[in-house]
């Protein structure tokens, strides 16, 4: 994990403030997101809600495993994040398939 490629493009979200950080923030979120992330961990209702966003958006949507995206955030109450820099959000679907703990969300119970 100390290498992992998407958990750098995360850090560089972070600085340059292009990530929106929770369900109710992304759902209230009017301009255009590129990328959402999810926990497994995340309740239905609110799985839900993400999955509604998804398609109001038109981006791709990434489920890590349990507690993996509030650990990489630094963040542990942290269970969804949407990517705003188109460009980001490219490199992080590009290197999905090399992160063990990284999936893409393909609807339905995955």
């Amino acid at each position: 994990m100390a290498n992992s490629k998407l958990l750098s493009y995360l850090g560089f979200c972070l600085r340059a403030r292009q990530i929106v950080f929770g369900v109710d923030n992304i759902e209230q979120y009017r301009k255009k997101v590129h990328l959402l992330i999810a926990d497994e961990g995340l309740g239905p209702n609110s799985m839900k809600i993400l999955v509604k966003a998804k398609e109001k958006f038109s981006c791709e949507m990434l489920l890590t495993d349990q507690g993996v995206l509030g650990e990489w955030l630094h963040r542990p109450a942290v269970k969804a994040v949407a990517i705003l820099d188109k460009n980001l959000a490219t490199a992080m679907l590009s290197v999905i398939d090399s992160e063990p703990q990284v999936k893409l969300y393909s609807g339905g119970n995955n």
